[in-house]
C-alpha cells in the first residue's frame, strides 16, 4: 500500500469484505485496499475460497490485506499460497517473530490504552510495514478481548507525534467522524470496519460512499490551508 507521496493524501482501507461486489465497490469509489478476515469468531470473517474470488476480482492496483488473530503458521502459510494477498495484517498477540517469518509485507496491530507504550512497540515490530491502532475494546462480560470491529474508538492523544504520520489509525471510525480523526491525527492511513455496516458484519455501500467522501472532503480541506 505504498502509494503516492501528495500532500494530505489519506489512505483508505475498508476492512472485513465477504464478497467481490462489495469489494470493488469500495475500490471503485475510491478505497485503496480491501481486508480480508480470517479469524472464525468475527462475523466478517470469509473462507479461503471466497478470499480468493475477492482477490481475483480486484484491479492489479488494489491493495488486499488479510486480517488474523493468534492464527496458526499453517493457517497464514495457506493464505498466502492460494489467496495471494498483497499484505497480511496479525491483529492479535502475536509475537514479531512469529509476524517476521512469513518474509511477507505486514501490518501489526496494536490495542491502545493509556499504558500502552507505542514507541516501544514500533521498535519491537521494527518489522512491519506499519502500525495499526486499534481500541483496547472488551466484550460485555467487561473481560473478553474483543479483536477489531468493535466500534469503540480510543484517546487519540495517546498516539505520539513522532508515530502520527505513519500510522494506520482504525477504532470507531464512521463518516461523521473520520474527518476530525484525520484533522486531529494526520494518519498515513484510515481502517474501518464496522463504522460502514448497516448491521453486525454486513457491509452498506451507502457508508462506505459517504466514508470514502469525508475522507477526501478532509484531505482537500487541509490542500486549501
Amino acid at each position: 500500500m505504498e502509494v503516492s507521496n501528495s500532500n494530505h493524501r489519506t489512505r483508505i482501507k475498508i476492512c472485513g469484505v465477504r464478497d467481490p461486489e462489495t469489494a470493488n465497490f469500495a475500490i471503485d469509489s475510491g478505497a485503496d485496499a480491501v481486508g480480508l478476515v480470517f479469524f472464525p469468531a468475527s462475523p466478517r470473517a470469509v473462507e479461503v475460497e471466497v478470499a480468493k474470488a475477492v482477490v481475483a476480482a480486484l484491479p492489479s492496483a488494489a491493495v488486499s490485506v488479510a486480517l488474523f488473530v493468534n492464527p496458526s503458521e499453517a493457517l497464514v502459510t495457506r493464505v498466502l499460497r492460494e489467496v495471494a494477498p498483497t499484505l497480511l495484517q496479525f491483529h492479535g498477540d502475536e509475537a514479531s517473530a512469529f509476524c517476521d517469518k512469513f518474509a511477507h509485507p505486514y501490518w501489526k496491530a496494536v490495542r491502545v490504552s493509556s499504558g500502552t507504550d507505542l514507541i516501544e512497540l514500533s521498535h519491537k515490530f521494527s518489522g512491519a510495514q506499519r502500525l495499526l491502532l486499534d481500541a483496547d475494546a472488551r466484550a460485555a462480560d467487561g473481560g473478553t478481548r474483543v479483536y477489531g470491529g468493535s466500534g469503540e474508538k480510543f484517546d487519540w492523544a495517546l498516539i505520539p507525534a513522532t508515530l502520527r504520520s505513519s500510522i494506520v489509525l482504525s477504532g470507531g471510525l464512521a463518516p461523521d467522524n473520520v474527518g476530525n480523526a484525520i484533522r486531529s491525527v494526520h494518519p498515513w492511513a484510515v481502517d474501518v470496519s464496522s463504522g460502514v455496516e448497516a448491521q453486525h458484519g454486513v457491509k452498506s455501500r451507502d457508508l462506505i460512499r459517504r466514508f470514502i467522501e469525508a475522507v477526501h472532503k478532509e484531505d482537500s480541506r487541509a490542500d486549501e490551508v
